[in-house]
């Protein structure tokens, strides 16, 4: 019988669709739902704990109350013992360290949590030196190497264990950022913690890389090729990180190295936009959407940019991504696919396949992209 904790943050990830570039904090999470923010934890962790429910005779499983944990088993049909009590009408990081707490008195094999960044560095500061746990991705930064690639690959990651198959345990760091500062785009990353993980090869996603080191003249020519090939009449939605920054720059548009921009016929049309304001952009005449991949992780969507929704990017079209990336980043993936978490399963499987990547002037290769 392999005995799971699982803790929800039902919180997590809240921030990203309007922009404000993480959940900390109370007031940022007030904020977020003024803006009119819409949680997705409940679907992300359904669809990682699925898989168990053939599999209900070979665990025990042990949650928090409520939006915590309870209310996803029980919509779902899975059987959990219910342990602890929220404290308050609004949950917040003590209830995460509590059932944590908890979790250690019963003594689980795996604690499951959802959430991001900020979650995981609450549960090491009261989890258990040898406890194992993975994280179900739902924030906003997720710069940490202990979250699982997706939802899914948690749903694949659980019945290897149960089944007895060979599963490593190893170390990854707990990393979080400086979320005021994120918000006036500095990356300010801290190391907090090392937790242990169950190693299952793709399923679980790299540490974030956050190297400025670019390949600066490939990277100019790339950049002069996409400059001289847009079209005045359409919208292009510039995505973040410093590869769309230099394009920016380029341009000479001022940028938001940590969001989304919009520009059109060489002006920017709105800076730092959220996710209602690019479908008002793009609601008429066509619309390109220019991004690039995360160095180390190989994210494309699903990582700090979930303006992106899968509204937009039904809305935009797969054919209409233009992906843009250094050689070297590419090949520091060592073969690994690009990688999509819109939150959207199917949108995903659609965005599965070969894509192109500007990797120069005229100069493309095909990469391949997994769900």
């Amino acid at each position: 019988m392999l005995r799971l904790g699982l803790v929800v943050n039902p919180y997590a990830g809240l921030g990203g669709s309007v922009a404000l570039k993480g959940t900390d904090g109370i007031s940022i999470r007030q904020q977020a739902i003024s803006l009119g923010a819409k949680s997705h934890v409940h679907e992300r962790v359904a669809i990682a704990l699925n898989s168990l429910l053939p599999l209900q005779n070979q665990i025990i499983l042990y949650t928090y109350p409520g939006e915590m944990g309870a209310d996803i088993c029980e919509s779902i049909g899975l059987t959990a013992h219910i342990l602890g009590q929220i404290s308050n009408t609004t949950t917040t990081d003590k209830d995460t360290q509590r059932a944590i707490e908890l979790f250690a008195q019963t003594g689980v094999d795996l604690i499951l949590f959802a959430g991001g960044d900020g979650t995981a560095r609450d549960i090491c500061q009261v989890m258990q030196k040898d406890q194992v746990a993975l994280g179900i991705p739902c924030g906003v930064k997720m710069h940490s190497g202990v979250f699982a690639v997706n939802p899914r690959s948690v749903a694949e990651i659980l019945p290897k264990m149960i089944r007895g198959e060979l599963i490593s345990v190893v170390t990854a760091e707990v990393r979080d950022l400086d979320e005021d500062a994120f918000r006036k785009g500095q990356v300010k990353a801290r190391f907090y913690a090392e937790m242990h993980i169950p190693e299952a090869g793709r399923y679980v996603q790299q540490v974030k890389s956050g190297g400025r080191e670019v390949e600066a003249l490939v990277l100019d020519d790339a950049a002069a090729w996409i400059i001289e090939n847009m079209d005045p009449e359409t919208t292009y939605l510039m995505g973040s990180g410093s590869t769309i920054a230099f394009i920016m720059n380029q341009l000479g548009l001022e940028n938001t190295l940590l969001g989304i921009d919009i520009i059109k016929n060489n002006e920017v049309v709105r800076a730092d936009t959220t996710e209602v304001e690019i479908l008002s952009a793009i609601a008429s005449g066509p619309a390109k959407l220019i991004i690039t991949v995360i160095g180390g992780q190989g994210h494309l969507l699903g990582r700090g940019n979930q303006q992106l929704s899968p509204e937009v990017i039904r809305k935009v079209g797969r054919e209409n991504i233009i992906v843009v990336s250094t050689k070297t980043k590419i090949k520091s993936l060592a073969g690994r696919p690009l990688l999509v978490d819109s939150g959207d399963v199917e949108l995903d499987r659609q965005l599965a396949g070969y894509i192109r990547i500007v990797t120069g002037y005229d100069d493309t290769i095909l990469y391949p992209v997994q769900n």
